[in-house]
């Protein structure tokens, strides 16, 4: 990768966590933790009466990786199914576990600059926190 893409990337990730997009205080919701880190996000997802997400918000705290890693998946997953939001999940988490190519990244916008994270196994952890706690957040919303 560039230079200027890993600057152009770095700048995204601290972009959003300045200025996330789909933070709020969520109550009520458990607290999916890093315990090498202390980072801490809690993940809202509800569905439309046609079965799509009609929002998607995040709660926590942590460093500029796990907090704008969780704007951008909430952003990926409004307006999708269950189905489509798992898949986008796995593709995300797929990547940064080395099992997908870190190309695959570029269907996911703004996560795309992620790609350099899939390197750093300390940092993996804090860019798939929310992914993970979005995951556990679609099987309790499908299991209602």
């Amino acid at each position: 990768m560039s230079d200027f893409a890993e600057a152009v990337y770095e700048e995204t990730i601290r972009d959003r966590y300045r200025h996330p997009r789909f933070k709020r205080v969520l109550e009520g919701l458990p607290y999916l933790e890093n315990p090498s880190c202390g980072d801490r996000v809690r993940i809202s997802i509800s569905m439309d009466d046609e079965g799509r997400i009609a929002d998607a918000a995040f709660d926590g705290n942590g460093c500029s990786i796990s907090m704008s890693s969780a704007d951008m998946m909430a952003e990926h997953l409004m307006g999708k199914t269950a189905a489509e939001a798992r898949g986008v999940v796995e593709l995300f988490l797929g990547v940064l576990r080395g099992e997908l190519d870190r190309d695959a990244l570029d269907e996911l916008g703004d996560a795309a600059a992620f790609k350099g994270i899939a390197r750093l196994p300390v940092r993996v952890k804090c860019a798939a926190l929310a992914w993970r706690a979005a995951l556990a957040a679609l099987e309790e919303e499908g299991s209602r």
